[in-house]
């Protein structure tokens, strides 16, 4: 994927303790159907390192993992189809 790549939402969740970061995301994919990206913003630490993990088990895909010039980081995923 490119850095052309559009979302269908953005989620800012730096600044948002752990596990109200992964409420937020969750809330942000179940709002958009299945395919759409959602461009989330996270801290550094663990934040980065629970919330992809976390989306990938529930069935979403990370398209990139990429990180920003303040410390932070942006989470590009499409959502998919949710697991049971």
């Amino acid at each position: 994927m490119t850095e052309t790549m559009k979302a269908a939402a953005k989620k800012d969740c730096r600044g948002v303790s752990c596990p109200m970061n992964m409420v937020y995301t969750k809330v942000g994919l179940s709002k958009l159907t299945t395919g759409d990206v959602l461009e989330v913003l996270l801290d550094d630490g663990p934040p980065i390192n629970n919330v992809p993990g976390s989306v990938q088990r529930e069935g979403h895909e990370i398209l990139s993992k990429h990180q920003l010039e303040d410390g932070s980081w942006q989470l590009m995923i499409r959502k998919g189809v949710v697991k049971k």
